[in-house]
């Protein structure tokens, strides 16, 4: 049985100790189309070492990088769960940083599983992430579910469908950020070489007409419009942020997020307008500091 849900359910990896430096911060953030135009003004702050800015969303990628030299991710490799690779889909991200993340460092993260849910064709699987510094300090929590096709029939709970509708009224800021056709080539050196971003077989395969952009590049390209479109530039800002992934986007597509703002909290979703408004992120929020 790929899952036993009496021991997978609550099991964590052992702490993986992570390193990045500012090159790694630099290379995810040109990922993300940091200093399209001249690296001056704005976009410095992303592009240059001198007085970088981490968009916090690079917990995604932290210790994944350069850095990492030849190293790749360690396996997921937790009792009772058992997943074909080939038949993951990356369904939800959440985030939240205790605090502003360094431009170098190091993190301990811990894996947990902390949700099972049985879809019958598929299971819903959530994992829970928690890094902190070498003294134990708090560093970023990050919540994924992954849709993992012909893992169901475990016999679990299969949870219930969480309605959701953007506010009743005109977003307060409209945002595009145009992705480029070789983005997802560049995104990848972040750590995650998966064929389907880059490969045309493997995307055949999977029932796509072309390589797709990653599920994370769009998450990030989405933190950087929600920083410079409506808090100033000022990454340090956004402190949270959380989206289901509703459908996939091709390198060089647009990304056009609608915001709406109710204090501390952004409400959010993003389309593609090259295909009708297709979604690509739903129910998302972010948390801002005031």
């Amino acid at each position: 049985m790929p899952i036993d849900p009496d021991k997978a359910l609550g099991a964590s990896t052992p702490a993986d100790r992570v390193s990045w430096t500012a090159r790694d911060v630099l290379l995810y953030h040109l990922s993300l189309g940091a200093g399209a135009d001249a690296a001056t003004g704005p976009e410095l702050p992303y592009t240059y070492e001198r007085g970088l800015r981490v968009l916090p969303t690079f917990a995604m990628v932290a210790g994944r990088g350069p850095s990492a030299g030849e190293q790749t991710a360690p396996p997921m490799d937790l009792p009772g769960l058992d997943l074909n690779p080939r038949g993951m889909l990356h369904a939800g991200q959440s985030l939240t940083v205790h605090r502003p993340l360094p431009a170098s460092g190091t993190a301990d993260i811990t894996t947990t599983v902390t949700g099972l849910r049985d879809k019958g064709k598929a299971a819903l699987v959530t994992l829970e992430q928690s890094a902190a510094d070498p003294d134990g300090v708090p560093l970023w929590s990050a919540t994924m579910d992954i849709w993992a096709r012909g893992e169901g029939g475990f016999g679990g709970d299969p949870g219930t469908e969480e309605t959701w509708q953007p506010p009743g009224r005109a977003p307060d800021h409209v945002i595009d950020a145009r992705t480029t056709p070789g983005q997802a080539l560049l995104y990848r050196l972040n750590g995650d070489l998966n064929p389907l971003h880059v490969d045309p077989e493997s995307a055949a395969a999977a029932g796509f007409e072309r390589p797709l952009l990653h599920g994370l590049a769009s998450y990030g390209v989405v933190a950087k419009s929600l920083a410079d479109g409506v808090l100033g530039g000022d990454t340090d800002a956004l402190t949270g942020l959380s989206v289901r992934f509703a459908g996939p986007l091709l390198p060089g597509e647009t990304l056009r997020t609608a915001v709406w703002r109710e204090g501390g909290t952004l409400t959010l979703e993003t389309t593609c307008p090259e295909r009708d408004g297709a979604p690509v992120l739903s129910h998302g929020t972010a948390a801002v500091r005031s």
